[in-house]
């Protein structure tokens, strides 16, 4: 999809989020994979029928909702990340960020998400996962792994965008 203003095109857009932007990366990545070069998805929130399982993402369930209700469990697997995944489709390259010692957001979600797609049969681009095993959800981080982390991810989108 080109832009009818010739802005840009998807050949130059990285899409970068964390934490609930996460969430909207992985979301993005498997309803419109074609808009992106690439996309960088840190400390995400990514499978939306069980997040609620999991550390204290209980408390979540006021803004998300939860799988347990029949018909939020409906709108929650229409955008869910890990469950949108389709066999065959290639999302474009990742760089999935999760912090070890995460106790917001379970480090399984980036875990597994990767894992789905590394081994989703027509996947091509390459799917990263980069643990933090220093840090958590990104907050507490000393000034040197707030750089180092930054560093890496620019890097990355660098790269994918041939800089």
């Amino acid at each position: 999809m080109v832009d009818k203003r010739k802005y840009t095109t998807e050949s130059k857009i990285v899409a970068l989020g964390g934490s609930n932007g996460g969430l909207l990366m992985g979301a993005a990545a498997t309803q419109r994979p074609d808009l992106f070069k690439a996309i960088v998805c840190e400390v995400p929130l990514l499978d939306m029928l069980r997040y609620h399982k999991f550390l204290i993402a209980r408390y979540w369930i006021p803004e998300y909702g939860s799988s347990e209700d029949a018909e939020q469990f409906r709108w929650l697997l229409r955008y869910s990340p890990y469950q949108n995944i389709r066999a065959g489709v290639n999302v474009p390259p990742m760089l999935v960020t999760a912090g070890a010692n995460d106790t917001r957001v379970d480090p399984m979600n980036a875990k597994k998400f990767v894992a789905a797609l590394q081994n989703n049969p027509g996947q091509t681009s390459p799917i990263i996962l980069h643990m933090d095993f220093d840090s958590g959800h990104g907050s507490g981080q000393s000034t040197q792994q707030s750089i180092d982390n930054w560093t890496f991810v620019f890097e990355y989108v660098m790269n994918q965008l041939g800089m």
